[in-house]
């Protein structure tokens, strides 16, 4: 209904007959509920403000989004109630406001926002009603794009990579060649002068031992790799890498606490690609310890659609402006570290079809949950609900 047509009625309302009048009223009435039905059914926030910016109606997606109270946001204003929007600058009714913007309360979410002025006509003069606002959630959106500038960062790492390993890799391979033929030399000279060289030979073979790891890890790092699976158990292959990495945590006075699920499933794993991450995982929590020693947790858990594996330390932990940036390349909280082992760690699960999760607090220690699904979730197949579905068992042929 036109707002020009209610005030006519108002107008001559007294000379409306009264059963005209309860059929307006409820018309009113059917009409208002049929919209605010509409509005609660939508995904986007929905808010409907009056020309000083008090809230008139917001839906249930407006308030999850904003975390508001819909009876109580009623009559209030816009910016009292949203912190952050001020309504002195965006209040503008010749002009439509669109923009992006951060929240952190409840959660921390991306939203867009669209802000347009209401308009009627009342006896043809321009009237301004109020503004709506509406809000859409654009957090996947941003992830989604996120990690697209990833994936292209990594392709350009790749291209990268053909050319590291021939420029670098052979250089290498000739300097550790020369270095053997150099200590078979230095054996033939007198003692005296032998230790000393041998000392600086050890060195030079050591580094070029640690850029060849270097230059091996950067290749598993960007390098695509088809996952070789077998049904596997997730606890073997935890034990077998605590074995490997055992005098090292004995060395450093390190207790392992294992709470592991009982009867864990067979997982289709690829079981050297699992240890090299729990390997990476694992030194990540006992470098974080103190050189006094201290205590690593280990607890798994089994749901109907995935294991989960949890490595707790209790040690300095990660400072909260380092966590947005753990998983790119190069970038290591370790003076010695090369900065690739998270991002190898989470290639190899994510083309399990899993995914890796930190929680760190400066202090306190780190919790990673590395979560592998009990069947190949890559390809999933919707029902069709287009018709019914029956599975037939195959007859045997007849003998």
């Amino acid at each position: 209904m036109k707002s020009g047509f209610l005030d006519k009625l108002i107008a001559r309302l007294d000379q409306v007959d009264p059963a005209e009048v309860q059929r307006l009223v409820m018309r009113l009435v059917r009409e208002k509920g049929f919209l605010e039905s509409v509005f609660e059914a939508l995904q986007e926030g929905v808010l409907i403000l009056d020309p000083d910016g008090h809230i008139t109606f917001v839906n249930h997606s407006a308030s999850r989004i904003f975390g508001i109270n819909p009876g109580k946001s009623i009559g209030q204003s816009l910016a009292k109630t949203v912190r952050g929007l001020d309504w002195k600058k965006l209040a503008d009714p010749g002009r439509i406001i669109s923009r992006d913007m951060e929240i952190l309360y409840p959660e921390q979410r991306f939203i867009n926002f669209y802000l347009s002025p209401m308009r009627g006509e009342v006896e043809n003069d321009d009237h301004l009603l109020g503004y709506v606002l509406l809000v859409r959630d654009i957090t996947r959106s941003r992830k989604q794009a996120e990690e697209n500038v990833e994936s292209e960062k990594l392709n350009a790492l790749t291209l990268l990579a053909a050319g590291v390993a021939h420029e670098i890799g052979n250089p290498l391979n000739s300097l550790d060649i020369h270095l053997q033929l150099l200590e078979r030399k230095l054996k033939q000279l007198p003692d005296d002068g032998q230790q000393q060289l041998t000392h600086h030979l050890h060195i030079a073979q050591g580094e070029i031992r640690r850029l060849d790891t270097i230059l091996k890890q950067f290749l598993q790092a960007i390098r695509p790799t088809q996952p070789e699976r077998d049904a596997v158990q997730l606890h073997d292959l935890l034990r077998d890498t605590l074995s490997l990495l055992a005098p090292e945590l004995e060395q450093r006075h390190v207790k392992i606490t294992l709470d592991l699920a009982d009867s864990p499933p067979l997982l289709q794993l690829d079981g050297s690609q699992i240890k090299q991450a729990l390997y990476n995982l694992l030194k990540n929590a006992f470098q974080a310890l103190p050189a006094s020693g201290g205590q690593i947790d280990i607890l798994s858990k089994v749901t109907d659609y995935e294991m989960t594996l949890t490595i707790r330390d209790h040690g300095t932990g990660i400072a909260p402006e380092v966590m947005g940036s753990i998983f790119e390349p190069y970038n290591s909280t370790k003076k010695s570290g090369t900065g690739l082992g998270l991002l190898i760690v989470r290639r190899i699960i994510r083309e399990h079809g899993g995914e890796i999760e930190l929680d760190s607090k400066t202090g306190e220690g780190t919790t990673v949950t590395i979560s592998l699904p009990r069947q190949n979730r890559n390809v999933r197949l919707l029902e069709d609900n287009r018709a019914p579905f029956i599975e037939i068992e195959p007859v045997p042929p007849t003998p």
